[in-house]
């Protein structure tokens, strides 16, 4: 169950931490991966290591918040591979990196940094890659959210948890549009994860599994999302948190 044996799937961000525990995952249910990253040197490193593990993967670095950088590694992408079935968005740290800024401190320069990642590159690429998908009639797109878009943090995450709520307002509208053509359309909606310090601590306060969450989580829930078993699964947000928030 949950095989991906035939498809192609590519994730963004999928250098390192979260991105390539999705990576890892789709290729051990037999996907071919195309590993993206910002950094060239990531996207390389992360498809060495998933084929030593005997799994079929290839890199594809881009800038996911330049529309034609987007374009033009989809082109390539198809060339070489006649098409992408599965689309994970999980690029959503701008390159000058994570920041936790109070609202009122915040430049809008860093609004838009947030916004053109999280809304606005998810948006480029499934202008690229939907077609395909639709004229094939099958494909998976899942962007990978946070809780920071449905709860107040109090941790300098507004511009983030905006841009976060946003790309969930796009995901359930495009779900109305392509869902009758085979093509389904959701989000994970990811709590305490365990990259960076501190997280496991929180966590165990936080969460009624009492753990922070790991790639190796992620990586399953998407797998489920992704594969022919999940057709019925359409304009969704699925809370992986350890039941930190169940609302």
């Amino acid at each position: 169950m949950f095989r991906l044996d035939g498809k192609v799937a590519l994730v963004s961000g999928a250098g390192r931490g979260m991105g390539l525990g999705v990576a890892q995952a789709l290729a051990q249910q037999g996907a071919h991966v195309i590993v993206n990253d910002f950094y060239a040197e990531r996207a390389h490193e992360a498809v060495q290591s998933l084929r030593a593990q005997g799994w079929q993967a290839d890199a594809a670095p881009a800038d996911m918040t330049d529309r034609a950088a987007i374009f033009a590694m989809t082109q390539q992408t198809q060339s070489a591979h006649g098409g992408v079935d599965i689309f994970v968005h999980n690029a959503g740290i701008p390159a000058q990196g994570w920041g936790y800024t109070p609202f009122l401190d915040s430049p809008p320069s860093e609004w838009d940094a947030w916004l053109s990642l999280n809304l606005h590159g998810l948006m480029h690429a499934c202008q690229a890659l939907l077609p395909t998908m639709l004229e094939r009639r099958w494909g998976r797109i899942v962007a990978v959210n946070s809780d920071a878009a449905r709860t107040a943090t109090g941790m300098g995450l507004c511009a983030y948890g905006a841009a976060k709520a946003a790309a969930i307002g796009f995901i359930r509208n495009l779900s109305g549009e392509v869902g009758r053509h085979g093509v389904t359309v959701n989000a994970v909606s990811l709590g305490t994860m365990n990259n960076w310090e501190g997280s496991e601590q929180i966590a165990r306060k936080t969460t009624t599994v009492g753990r922070a969450g790991s790639p190796q989580d992620v990586g399953a829930a998407i797998s489920f999302l992704v594969s022919p078993q999940s057709e019925w699964i359409n304009g969704q947000v699925l809370p992986v948190n350890g039941g930190s928030l169940v609302a």
